[in-house]
């Protein structure tokens, strides 16, 4: 697939008086091909923030550079635009969402003729029909990110730029902003993703940068690489006999009221070993992984074993 957005040894370093300089991104080269879904993760100060703003023009690189389209990235953004979910949505909170999207609309660029048309259409979508007259203050936190992904879709551009999405959305709108952005995937149209949780990055991409200490550790292809994942993490919860689990498995970790985590290589090697732990009067109340394929490989590429 071609290359929609390139990254090509993209570093950037904040000096600050009388302090050392901070190194947010180190050498960074990654694509963002046409037609895919990429995810952005990392722990807390990896360089997600940096990279999102510098793909978006707000502040320029110390060294590398960034094109989309084959164009400088602030070039390419004042001739066509990009939609933008930013991580936190703030208005004046007098705005209703109406008047919010129809501002919005205004300063993207969408004609003045479809307008109202258009905030109708990305209302509907967003399920926000209901609170069209309500003003921002109102709304609950949920929908206030719908409002923000509402404003991000107000035009059809080639380049989605996502900041945690589904931040604050109900376990329902979590599930129709899947259906939502598998929708939105077009051949020419390029999607990025930053988020913590891994679950939905696993769910929605096709593939994940790792991002740790301003570098990407690890590109994951979810579709390929993580059925393959070694070894894996189950919880166990257990209502009696757990001083026996270490009998089975060797390495079970107590992770408090009552469940322990414990690995095995294929689901038929935890099954025969619940299978000897019943055989030793262990009385399991459930059984669960402890953590997602991609959890595991991010962990991994982080350094980091975490439960």
């Amino acid at each position: 697939m071609p290359s929609l957005i390139e990254f090509r040894g993209v570093g950037k370093r904040y000096t600050r008086p009388l302090a050392s300089d901070v190194v947010a991104l180190e050498d960074v080269s990654l694509d963002v091909h046409a037609g895919e879904v990429l995810g952005i993760a990392g722990p807390n100060g990896a360089g997600k923030s940096t990279l999102i703003s510098i793909l978006l023009g707000y502040v320029p690189p110390s060294r590398g550079e960034v094109r989309i389209a084959n164009r400088p990235v602030r070039e390419y953004i004042e001739r066509h635009g990009v939609g933008y979910l930013s991580e936190l949505v703030d208005v004046d909170p007098r705005w209703t969402v109406r008047q919010a999207l129809l501002r919005f609309g205004t300063l993207a660029g969408v004609p003045e003729s479809r307008l109202a048309v258009r905030v109708q259409e990305v209302m509907t979508r967003l399920g926000l029909d209901e609170y069209a007259d309500r003003p921002f203050r109102k709304l609950s936190k949920g929908n206030k990110q719908r409002l923000g992904l509402a404003q991000a879709l107000l035009r059809e551009e080639r380049v989605l730029i996502l900041d945690e999405p589904t931040h604050g959305l109900d376990p329902l709108w979590m599930i129709r902003f899947r259906g939502i952005l598998a929708e939105l995937r077009r051949p020419g149209r390029a999607i990025l993703v930053a988020s913590h949780n891994l679950e939905e990055l696993e769910r929605l991409c096709d593939r994940v940068a790792i991002l740790d200490r301003g570098r990407v550790t690890r590109v994951v292809e979810v579709g390929e690489v993580l059925p393959h994942t070694h070894e894996t993490l189950y919880r166990l919860t257990v209502a009696r006999g757990a001083d026996r689990l270490s009998e089975v498995f060797t390495e079970a970790t107590d992770l408090g009221r009552g469940d322990w985590a414990v690995s095995a290589p294929t689901l038929e090697a935890l099954n025969h070993g619940i299978a000897a732990l019943i055989e030793r009067g262990v009385l399991l109340v459930g059984v669960a992984p402890a953590q997602s394929a991609l959890e595991q490989v991010f962990h991994d590429a982080i350094g980091e074993v975490l439960l």
